[in-house]
């Protein structure tokens, strides 16, 4: 509770010196909106529907390519972790894409997509999978080996070992590496719905785009704090249940899940 008052107070006082500047000319209306204004926009879009269909499409291609990421890359983490041939090829492949930045894939999608949502999805899904599938073979290798000996003794082997032994021990760094890759996916579809437009639905980023082309600023700058608290609420209820999970079952403090 004492954390939330403080944050609280942090976010009031950070509003109204957002407020003084604008009303002292510090910056200008048409560059830095007032508090006041940015509420205003908030009502209005989601009054009539707008922001509210905009952050259903996006969590629907959000959830869709994440959920398609974590099934690449959890398997292809695994296998990288216990083939040396995977390790020298994917693996290497995946450290060089992960520093790729997302915005990079957006050319390459609409050229072998077009203006569709399968483009968007792919950005996202090539934004997710490299992130998750590193995280995975590295929760695997830091795994102590007596740990599979142990299972093999008592006749754990192939499927049974993996799903019992290795992916339980190593759900820390999974828990890591799917946070990641959820802010990876973020990113990834924010530059798709900037530069992909499509008839299907407008999401998040699309909003955006028509506020930056349209000057204004209090539209860029109420979808970014959207963003932000869809963000936190997505750490929250997804990953947060996790991490205390593991704090419960095996003493791990939540901060280092």
């Amino acid at each position: 509770m004492k954390r939330f008052v403080l944050a609280f107070l942090f976010f009031v006082a950070l509003a109204g010196a957002w407020q003084l500047m604008v009303q002292t000319g510090r910056w200008s209306p048409v560059l830095l909106p007032s508090p006041r204004d940015v509420a205003v926009y908030l009502w209005s879009a989601a009054q009539d529907g707008t922001l509210v269909a905009a952050i259903g499409v996006t969590l629907r291609r959000l959830l869709v390519g994440y959920a398609i990421g974590l099934a690449i890359g959890l398997p292809l983490g695994l296998l990288s972790s216990s083939v040396r041939f995977v390790e020298d090829t994917v693996g290497v492949l995946a450290l060089g894409l992960q520093t790729l930045p997302s915005v990079c894939w957006v050319p390459l999608a609409l050229i072998w997509f077009g203006q569709t949502e399968g483009a968007m999805l792919f950005v996202v899904i090539m934004g997710t999978v490299w992130s998750v599938m590193i995280a995975t073979d590295t929760g695997a290798r830091t795994i102590p080996r007596v740990y599979a000996r142990a299972a093999r003794t008592m006749g754990s082997e192939g499927f049974h070992k993996w799903t019992r032994v290795i992916l339980p021990a190593a759900l820390p760094h999974l828990i890591t590496g799917m946070k990641q890759g959820w802010a990876f996916a973020w990113r990834s579809l924010m530059a798709a719905e900037i530069y992909v437009t499509v008839l299907s639905g407008f999401g998040l980023g699309h909003l955006l785009h028509y506020g930056r082309e349209l000057n204004a600023m209090d539209q860029v700058i109420a979808v970014m704090l959207v963003i932000v608290a869809i963000g936190l609420l997505a750490d929250k209820a997804l990953f947060g249940p996790w991490e205390h999970f593991l704090h419960r079952r095996w003493g791990i403090n939540a901060r280092e899940a």
